[in-house]
């Protein structure tokens, strides 16, 4: 059984930054896409960021790109995401996800597996 537990959550001012931790766990990942995803109070989880874990190819939300970067190391069964020139409409809880996916996939039903997720909030 696949388990997900992130860390790395917490409040930042505007312009910090942050990392979060997904630790992988129940099998090997080889072959699946390992996504973040957030949701802010009152909106819908949306898309943030994915990584093949085969090869690392990756992909961003516009709202984030250029500010996150997501990656992941093997040795560990982890994936990060770094989080940079953080904004207060980046206010959400963040959680990882698995897919089991050839190529990377930003809808949420697509992931089968979800973390318990990790509160991120940035004052202004």
């Amino acid at each position: 059984q696949v388990q997900l537990v992130e860390s790395g959550g917490g409040l930042v001012q505007a312009g910090g930054s942050l990392r979060l931790s997904c630790a992988a766990s129940g099998r090997t990942f080889s072959g699946y896409v390992m996504g973040w995803f957030r949701q802010a109070p009152g909106k819908e989880r949306e898309f943030v960021a994915a990584i093949r874990w085969n090869d690392g190819t990756t992909s961003y939300a516009d709202s984030v790109k250029g500010r996150f970067a997501i990656s992941r190391d093997n040795a560990k069964n982890t994936v990060y995401l770094q989080m940079n020139s953080l904004k207060p409409e980046d206010t959400a809880v963040y959680s990882c996800a698995a897919a089991r996916r050839v190529g990377i996939v930003v809808s949420s039903s697509d992931y089968f597996a979800w973390g318990q997720g990790t509160q991120v909030t940035v004052s202004s």
